[in-house]
């Protein structure tokens, strides 16, 4: 085999194990895609890496992360996904390769692509459970037709992406979940005690803990917190 295919190889499992590690880590969503565009950058020689997520209310494609250090790539507004290479690649689930993105009538922000000297690009589907999530794209510097290798590359790491982003979305749900968990757990308490202490029955608890929310401003919680800490000030 050729030594240089074969230190080749060798790299790529490396940057592809560097990906699979950063999984592991207790990192923020953002940093570990800021791993990912980084690493990819490596793996695929390009230019630009950037993965974008989708807004199924607007639906749009926004920047979720880049490598990219250019103001100008870095802020540049959300695209269709009805009228772009990486909606179609979105909405097809299917990878798109495009070899000279100054003719493709397409790609929107071409001044920028221009300006950054990007000439091709390869995009692919981030999927979860048959859903497609966003996508990430590679960018290069020179026209490069991209094969079949180059598309499985990129859409493993497409895959390490999505689950990265599919267990930050689970956390954030868990969370919130707790969260409310918690507020209904504290009003309740309120509402027995308003109950035991002012003779209300239920619903009649319920009104007073929100008319006070309303009045004050605050959080229900917050109220039913106050009321609970007022009754052991009493207490002690």
């Amino acid at each position: 085999m050729n030594e240089s295919i074969t230190l080749k190889n060798t790299r790529d499992l490396n940057l592809l194990h560097r990906i699979s590690q950063v999984l592991g880590f207790d990192l923020s969503l953002s940093d570990v895609l800021q791993v990912i565009v980084s690493v990819t950058a490596d793996l695929m020689d390009s230019k630009i890496v950037s993965i974008l997520l989708y807004d199924e209310n607007t639906r749009t494609l926004s920047i979720a992360a880049t490598q990219s250090l250019s103001p100008a790539y870095r802020d540049k507004p959300s695209v269709s996904a009805d009228k772009s290479v990486s909606g179609k690649a979105l909405l097809t689930h299917a990878p798109q390769a495009i070899t000279d993105i100054a003719s493709e009538k397409s790609f929107g922000f071409r001044e920028i692509a221009q300006q950054e000297g990007i000439v091709s690009m390869l995009c692919v589907p981030m999927m979860i459970r048959g859903q497609a999530i966003g996508v990430i794209n590679s960018y290069s510097q020179h026209a490069r037709i991209y094969n079949d290798d180059d598309t499985k590359m990129l859409a493993l790491v497409a895959s390490q992406a999505a689950i990265a982003i599919e267990n930050a979305r689970l956390q954030s749900a868990t969370a919130a979940f707790q969260e409310d968990l918690l507020n209904r757990k504290m009003v309740t308490k309120a509402k027995t005690l308003l109950m035991k202490k002012k003779g209300m029955d239920e619903p009649a608890a319920h009104r007073y803990i929100q008319k006070e929310s309303m009045n004050r401003r605050k959080p229900m919680r917050e109220i039913a917190e106050a009321i609970l800490l007022s009754e052991e000030l009493q207490v002690k």
